[in-house]
Parts: C-alpha cells; sequence; structure tokens
C-alpha cells in the first residue's frame, strides 16, 4: 500500500469517526431539549390533579406569536384553566363550526358572517369572563381591607398581612394575592407588584385600595384607620353597586335579545318560503341588505348596553 491511498483511508476513517460522533452528539442534544421542553412544559401545564394538557405542540408555537401573547394576557386576566393552544383550537373549531351550521341552515353567504361573529364572540366572552372575575374580585374587597386592617394592627408587615389575606381568601381574591405575595417574595418591590394587580383587574375601588397600601408603605402613616375607613367605603359602593345591577337587568336582558330576535326572523322567513335566504343572497343588493340589517343589530345592541352602563 502506498503512502497517498494509506493517508486518503486513514482521513476517510478519520471523517466516518467524526460524523459518527457529531450525528451522536446532534442526536443526544436533541433529544435533551425535548425532554428539557416536556418537563417545563409538565411543571408549567399539569396541574397537581395530574390532568395534562392538550395540544401542547401548538400551544407551544402559538407562545412566539403577537396573537398568542395576547391570548395568553387575556387568559390571566380571566382565571380560566386553559392554555393559548387549547382556546386557540377550542375557537376555530367553534367557528367552523358555526361557519357550517350557518351555511347548512341559512345560506352559503352566511357562513363567513357566522364566522366572523363567532371571532368576535370568543373575544367578547374573554372579555365578559375578564368582567365577571373583576366583579368578583371588587365584592371581596371590604373583606380584604378588613384583613389588611387587622392584620397591620396587631404588628405585622404590609407584606405578611398581604401573604396571610391570600391565604385567607377564596378565589379570585385568594389566587390573585398569592400572585402578589409570590412576586414580593422574589424581590419585586410592593408598588411594583401591586400596580400589576391593579393592571390585571382595573377598577376603581381596587385602585382606591392600592394608592392607599402604597402611599402608606412609602410615606408610613395611620394605615389602620384608613383601611377601616375604606372598609365602610367599599362596603357601601357594593350595595350600591348591587342595586344599579338589579334595576337595569331589564334593560340588559333587552340588549341581548336583540340578535336573537334578528336570528329568529331570518329562520322565520326560510321556514315561510324555503330558498329565500339562498335567492336573496345570490345577488349584490340582497347582500348589502343582509349586511346593513346586522349592522344595524349590532348597533342596537352596542346602543342599549352603553346606555344601561353606570359606572357607580
Amino acid at each position: 500500500m502506498t503512502l497517498p491511498v494509506a493517508l486518503t483511508l486513514t482521513a476517510a476513517l478519520l471523517a466516518a469517526v467524526l460524523l459518527v460522533h457529531g450525528l451522536h452528539a446532534y442526536v443526544k442534544g436533541r433529544a435533551e431539549r425535548t425532554a428539557l421542553i416536556n418537563r417545563l412544559s409538565d411543571s408549567g401545564e399539569q396541574e397537581p390533579t395530574g390532568r395534562r394538557r392538550r395540544f401542547r405542540g401548538v400551544d407551544r408555537r402559538l407562545r412566539r406569536t403577537a396573537l398568542g401573547r395576547r391570548i395568553e394576557m387575556k387568559l390571566a386576566t380571566t382565571g380560566l384553566d386553559l392554555t393559548p393552544g387549547e382556546f386557540f383550537v377550542y375557537m376555530a373549531a367553534s367557528v367552523a363550526g358555526v361557519w357550517i351550521v350557518a351555511s347548512s341552515l341559512l345560506a352559503p353567504f352566511f357562513g363567513p358572517v357566522a364566522g366572523l361573529i363567532g371571532l368576535w364572540s370568543a373575544n367578547a366572552f374573554l372579555n365578559w369572563q375578564r368582567a365577571r372575575r373583576t366583579e368578583r374580585f371588587i365584592n371581596q374587597l371590604p373583606e380584604l381591607a378588613r384583613i389588611l386592617a387587622n392584620a397591620t394592627q396587631a404588628g405585622l408587615a404590609l407584606r405578611t398581612a398581604i401573604g396571610m389575606a391570600a391565604e385567607e381568601l377564596e378565589a379570585p381574591a385568594g389566587e390573585e394575592l398569592a400572585r402578589v405575595a409570590n412576586r414580593l417574595a422574589v424581590g419585586h418591590s410592593i408598588d411594583e407588584s401591586l400596580g400589576e394587580l391593579a393592571d390585571r383587574l382595573p377598577s376603581r375601588e381596587l385602585s382606591v385600595l392600592v394608592s392607599t397600601l402604597v402611599l402608606s408603605s412609602r410615606a408610613g402613616g395611620a394605615i389602620v384607620g384608613s383601611l377601616r375607613n375604606l372598609t365602610i367605603t367599599l362596603e357601601q359602593r357594593k350595595e350600591t353597586r348591587r342595586e344599579v345591577r338589579t334595576q337595569l337587568s331589564q334593560v340588559t336582558v333587552t340588549a341581548y335579545l336583540m340578535p336573537f330576535i334578528g336570528l329568529g326572523s331570518l329562520l322565520l322567513v326560510d321556514a315561510m318560503m324555503p330558498g329565500a335566504l339562498e335567492r336573496m343572497t345570490g345577488a349584490i343588493p340582497g347582500q348589502i341588505a343582509v349586511l346593513v340589517a346586522l349592522g344595524l343589530f349590532a348597533l342596537g345592541f352596542v346602543t342599549i348596553r352603553r346606555l344601561s352602563k353606570i359606572e357607580v
């Protein structure tokens, strides 16, 4: 065997060894990365009861986008036990379902319209859940102020009082205060932690409570007396809000009946004259008339909701 042939064989053997070693390192690193991602996903997405999250691949990809981050932010304020991936898949399935149902029952023109209404309804559902959770939190504010006043009167620090309130109160106040206590435990300031709470659940009552706690933590003062007076004020506002909501319940029901009246009218017309909607939406003037009618129903719904919305 000549020297060039020996050198060529040696170089080829060395290249093969390096190639095998490189492939082994790549496969091992990819496996470790996948295991790490699964472990982090399990720790963040698996509850103590053992329930595993669905659509984890969709969730990981969705969180990298602006839409996923926006959905995640909204879900964080609603208290729903859903990941952005789960909500997105359920929303897409619901939109596809209403699209098919509307196209089958009414006319093909109503399929895209129903899909858009489905997307709007998903966003409205998140807003409604957020408002509902905020309302429940506001109803717990008098008890929260009372616990903080008793704890500070006993000589406990504000950080300790917040942790105690998180353990004693039920959701959503207990969950939100536990989040604040966790942020305080890792070094965040009271101003930043309470400010994030006020941004997450915006309300006048919570803003007043947060301002009182922040000012007391900065400048000191009679925080116990302030919290006692605030407790009485919050109790009175709670009763006032309940009375206003009772008085406006009929108007609220009327606002939600408006869209159903329009849908019932369309079904009634199609039942009396089979195929009328399909013939009507088969021409441009008919499509414009339907869109104008839907817009007027939406305008009526929004107008009634605005007129019945009284800030207390």
